[in-house]
């Protein structure tokens, strides 16, 4: 006899009919997780995950001594190795981040349990889960607003990066990527700005805040909320002693702690002419995804000293002259700020000084303020030179056997006497109206004299004058007229030009190519740049000291004497210029280790003012530096030249000294 088989209970017949029911929607449902998991997989696996540890920064510019002179491009960030973050940082940020960050996977299924049940509790949607692994993600890869789809990217994202990078690399990456506030990315940053340090030495109280005001750093920045940032870092603490991070103890006197925060920068951040050159440098050597990333190491021949005397000085002076009575421009304090514009109605100035024994660019000015006109007047504006190219001419002369004392005519130049070019009538004129007969060669270029020059340059010849002044860098044999005018400077090119090719002068003959950066290296030490210093033999080494030592008669009796009485004292060479009407202004001299070009004049030509010579506007500039700059880096020593044997005849000389005498006495009033 069989034994019946009991019947099932009614209740669970009911369960097994409803899950039979179910058994499609599940099936469907699993599927379509399957489906999810599987796209969002793809998703995920078109991301670089290399890019995780591309972390942009901005760049630091070094001087020419290695010493930090500003930062440049990228984000304003430090990156620095795990090894450098402390450990109390390091507690504190998983206590308010993330304290599971050792035990999940990426994502932390346990605190995305937690947060739902207090957000159904509170009837909210205030708190999340997201993993410093999650964070990591959507701070290092563009994964769209903030949406499901977006969650679910940056979970399986973060799964990614958990199998490609150790929990270290990942905490490491995370602390260096973070923004905390007011344009301040990574922890180093945020050390150095708000406190004054590096990372390393952050104690306690500070580690706190700053782990505390990640959630929201605009809004409890320390540098604009300290009663916010304060209640930030008590709720940190507390939280690190509940997960026994540290003591009850240690919290009370972390809590008692004042955050002293720092009111000055961090580190220096130049905005001027000089880096605004050093961006149009590099910019010719890398591409621009290597200089937005930012992270270099730029080494330049800039001297921040000798800069910061280059920017004062052009703008002081020139404020000055703005005072005279009778200034009858616009002033510099009037102007409307438009630092976009290629031009400015006051009158401008640049400085560029060089390094005579490396070719480095030590000082670069390009206008008066650059906050009104980034227009960089040093590099990019082209201008006649006048008579500052005359000492090159004179240099030709005595390669081709001319001594500084052959006699040369002072007098008028008659018609028909000039016959380079097509300019048979050409007569130009001596600025002062005077002429004096028959002058050693070496006075027409002591006191400037344009009718002794021209003279000089028709020996010479305007094909090889041409050409001299191509060799020096002052432009093509196609941008150098082929007109007769040359010989007194009727031509453009730049100050940088202009300076770079005195030191030729300089060198006895050498000219060394200018150069402002030095070394390029990437954050990892790989050199992308290393500057080679190029020199080339021009002009004969005996030649070039006799030119020299007429160019130091000019500082000491000739049309730059006055700069004894504006109070230069070191032994040096130079040469004044003045263009046509009174346009530009020029002086260019040199010690023995350092050459200084100056240009006065407005954006849009005209006449500065009656008398408006290079001794007058331009050479108290150049006075300013020279006189101010380091005797022990930039010594003026011996200068080695060749010394003309002046004796001018005494009426003559009386003469030149009574007009260089009122020039001079007119400049002592100005800059009294």
């Amino acid at each position: 006899m069989e034994t019946p088989v009991p019947a099932k209970p009614q209740k669970l017949q009911f369960i097994g009919k409803f899950a039979w029911k179910l058994k499609w929607p599940l099936i469907i449902m699993f599927a379509l997780g399957i489906g999810v998991c599987l796209f969002y997989s793809i998703l995920a696996g078109r991301y670089d995950l290399e890019k995780v540890w591309q972390i942009p920064e901005r760049s630091f510019v070094y001087a020419h001594d290695d010493k930090l002179y500003s930062r440049m491009g990228g984000e304003n960030r430090v990156v620095i190795p795990l090894g450098q973050v402390p450990d109390n940082f390091q507690k504190a940020l998983l206590a308010r981040e993330d304290s599971r960050f050792y035990k999940h996977h990426g994502v932390d299924y346990r605190g995305i349990a937690r947060a739902m049940y207090r957000n159904i509790i509170h009837v909210s949607f205030k708190e999340g889960a997201s993993t410093l692994t999650q964070q990591l993600a959507r701070n290092s890869f563009e994964l769209g607003g903030k949406n499901i789809h977006r969650k679910l990217l940056e979970a399986f994202v973060a799964k990614r990066i958990e199998r490609h990078y150790s929990k270290g690399e990942i905490l490491g990456c995370y602390v260096n990527r973070i923004y905390f506030g007011s344009g301040v990315y990574g922890l180093e940053t945020a050390s150095l700005v708000y406190f004054g340090k590096p990372a390393s030495k952050l104690n306690l109280s500070e580690a706190a805040t700053l782990a505390g005001i990640i959630r929201s750093p605009n809004r409890f920045s320390p540098a604009r909320n300290i009663k916010g940032a304060y209640a930030q870092r008590d709720t940190v603490l507390d939280r690190m002693v509940t997960l026994k991070y540290i003591t009850s103890d240690q919290a009370k006197k972390a809590k008692k702690s004042r955050l002293l925060v720092t009111k000055k920068r961090a580190f220096p951040f130049q905005e001027n002419y000089a880096m605004d050159a050093v961006r149009n440098e590099l910019a010719s050597m890398l591409d621009d995804d290597e200089i937005d990333q930012g992270g270099l190491r730029i080494y330049t021949a800039l001297d921040a000293d000798l800069q910061k005397i280059a920017d004062n000085a052009v703008d002081k002076h020139l404020t000055r002259i703005e005072g005279r009575g009778g200034w009858a421009h616009p002033k510099k304090a009037q102007a409307v700020v438009d630092s976009e514009a290629d031009s400015t109605d006051y009158i401008q100035g640049a400085l560029v000084a060089i390094d005579n024994r490396t070719g480095g660019i030590r000082a670069l000015s390009g206008g008066r303020d650059y906050r009104l006109s980034r227009y960089n007047r040093a590099i990019h504006s082209q201008r006649q030179v006048g008579s500052t190219f005359k000492p090159f001419v004179y240099l030709a002369a005595f390669e081709q056997g001319m001594e500084p004392d052959t006699p040369i005519d002072d007098g008028p130049i008659v018609k028909g006497e000039v016959k380079s070019g097509r300019f048979g009538s050409w007569q130009p004129a001596n600025s002062d109206g005077t002429y004096n007969g028959m002058q050693p060669a070496y006075y027409g270029l002591i006191h400037s004299r344009n009718t002794m020059s021209v003279r000089i340059g028709e020996m010479v010849g305007l094909d090889q004058t041409r050409k001299v002044a191509a060799l020096i860098g002052l432009g093509e044999d196609k941008d150098i007229p082929n007109v007769p005018s040359i010989y007194l400077g009727a031509f453009e090119t730049s100050l940088l030009k202009l300076t770079a090719a005195y030191t030729a002068l300089a060198n006895e003959g050498v000219l060394k190519k200018p150069y402002l950066i030095r070394k390029v290296v990437t954050a990892k030490g790989v050199v992308l740049f290393e500057n080679q210093p190029e020199q080339m033999e021009i002009f004969d080494r005996e030649a070039t000291l006799k030119t020299s030592g007429i160019l130091e008669k000019v500082l000491q009796t000739g049309t730059a004497s006055s700069a004894r009485g504006l109070g230069f004292s070191k032994r040096a060479a130079g040469k004044t210029g003045t263009t046509d009407s009174y346009f530009d202004a020029w002086f260019v001299g040199y010690t023995e280790s350092l050459t200084c070009g100056v240009w006065v004049g407005f954006d849009k030509p005209k006449t500065i003012m009656n008398q408006g010579y290079g001794s007058v506007l331009a050479l108290p500039i150049w006075v300013d530096l020279m006189e101010n700059a380091s005797s022990s880096r930039y010594p003026a020593g011996s200068l080695d030249v060749i010394s003309p044997n002046e004796s001018l005849p005494q009426e003559v000389g009386r003469k030149v000294e009574g007009f260089f005498d009122k020039i001079g006495k007119s400049i002592g009033k100005i800059f009294k």
